[in-house]
């Protein structure tokens, strides 16, 4: 399918804000009614549930919860204060790390309740999507804790993102994708909107939270890893868990919506969803050789390019696309300790158990 076909015709559209007119006397939902967009189902019960794997990311984020002041950090304090604690490098790209995640989190909490939750149309997904914006929120608070307790710059850290190219680059590309959802009058239901509403999916769960955020992992937990701001590194393992989730339920997401509108994956859309895989990956590329001139021990703008691509295949095999740059090498196999990659898909049933609070665990 080259163009977009004019789709099946279906049941008429319901109310999809959950706030419109009670119909007195409407008969019982059926549970084939139900949609990820343009509803054709009551959107306001939960039950019957169709999309399990929603509801299963919703109970593994509950059992996955953890507050960022439940972690210590005198050590990274008396490092931070010490002249020799850290090389030059090192502070320079913790800095920028955190001050792309000091607002990025807030992007991505933005994009939650300002588009996506008004688009997606059924429940189970919604109350994933509400659980997600708290933890969001949780994260934000991390970096308000991190900034408060090593004494930081607080306008520095926090506006960054309009002071630092490679951080603004970023967030303005991704933010073009969800600025017209925002628009009151934007609404699913055409083949365009649709699409427009898949490109905003692809933009912040694929690629903001899926490959952009796994940098900043990266380079916290290889400071980690070498004893050095170990109480920041936990907390990245936190959000990392957390993280994974949200991609996943994105992917599923994507996913779904592809299966219930087969028109919308046309051969053009795919062609544009492979360039902005792309494209976002040269973005962070530059990212990283911004953060990481020169290099640190283990780590290296190269090592973080070749990172990248293998990501950037990998995401692009999880939404049905072939690979982009042909990377089989993870260069940071060491970043399995945290959370492998290859566990991804499965992560609620494979990580629950080991993963029930912020003081379940232990950080080697």
């Amino acid at each position: 399918m080259t163009s977009l076909d004019t789709p099946p015709a279906a049941a008429p559209q319901v109310d999809a804000t959950g706030l419109g007119r009670i119909e007195v006397g409407a008969s019982r939902i059926n549970v084939d009614d139900k949609r990820m967009i343009n509803a054709r189902a009551d959107v306001n019960q939960l039950l019957p549930m169709k999309y399990t794997w929603a509801w299963e990311k919703y109970l593994a984020g509950c059992n996955n919860h953890w507050m960022p002041t439940e972690v210590a950090m005198q050590a990274d304090i008396a490092l931070w204060k010490s002249k020799d604690g850290l090389t030059s490098d090192e502070r320079q790209m913790l800095k920028r790390n955190l001050g792309f995640f000091a607002t990025a989190e807030s992007l991505v909490a933005n994009n939650i309740v300002l588009a996506v939750y008004r688009q997606i149309t059924n429940p189970e997904c919604r109350q994933y999507l509400l659980r997600q914006a708290f933890e969001e929120a949780v994260h934000t608070h991390t970096f308000q804790y991190i900034c408060e307790s090593l004494g930081l710059v607080e306008g520095e850290l926090f506006n960054m993102y309009r002071e630092v190219p490679s951080i603004s680059a970023k967030d303005a590309w991704a933010l073009k994708y969800t600025q017209h959802l925002e628009d009151p009058d934007f609404k699913t239901g055409t083949p365009e909107a649709d699409q427009a509403f898949l490109r905003d999916l692809v933009a912040f769960y694929v690629i903001f939270e899926g490959m952009w955020f796994y940098t900043g992992f990266a380079q916290i937990l290889s400071l980690g890893r070498r004893n050095k701001m170990i109480g920041i590194a936990e907390q990245y393992q936190y959000i990392l868990r957390d993280e994974s989730i949200h991609l996943n339920f994105g992917i599923d997401c994507i996913n779904q919506i592809k299966i219930e509108n087969p028109h919308l994956w046309t051969e053009e859309f795919q062609a544009e969803i492979r360039g902005m895989l792309t494209d976002a990956c040269h973005l962070e590329v530059a990212y990283a050789k911004d953060t990481m001139p020169r290099g640190m021990l283990g780590l290296s703008a190269q090592h973080t390019e070749q990172y990248m691509h293998f990501i950037t295949d990998r995401r692009a095999q999880q939404i049905g696309l072939a690979p982009i740059f042909g990377e089989e090498e993870n260069p940071f196999p060491w970043m399995s300790e945290a959370m492998d990659l290859k566990k991804e898909k499965n992560f609620f049933e494979t990580r629950v158990i080991e993963y029930q609070s912020g003081g379940a665990l232990d950080w080697d």
